[in-house]
């Protein structure tokens, strides 16, 4: 198997997995809080304490993945373009 075949069979198997794991799961966990919903602070013990509330998960600790992401607008953009 020449290098090129390989690396297009490698990087169709991602994709393909990507596409299942938005389908099955379309939300994941927030990048900036790692799913908590807020972000930890210290107190000036050091002993880790609950922050403010996540502004880019609005304290859901859920995010949609940018697969669904672009599923949704593509999905979008053709039923507006479909209907009478």
């Amino acid at each position: 198997m020449t290098p090129a075949l390989l690396a297009i069979t490698l990087l169709f198997g991602v994709t393909l997995c990507y596409v299942g794991v938005c389908a099955a799961s379309p939300f994941g966990p927030c990048r900036k809080c790692h799913g908590w919903g807020f972000e930890m602070t210290t107190d000036r013990k050091g002993r880790m304490k609950r922050g403010k509330d996540c502004r880019r998960c609005r304290a859901t600790g859920k995010r949609i993945r940018v697969g669904r992401w672009l599923y949704n607008r593509w999905a979008r953009i053709y039923r507006a373009g479909t209907t009478d």
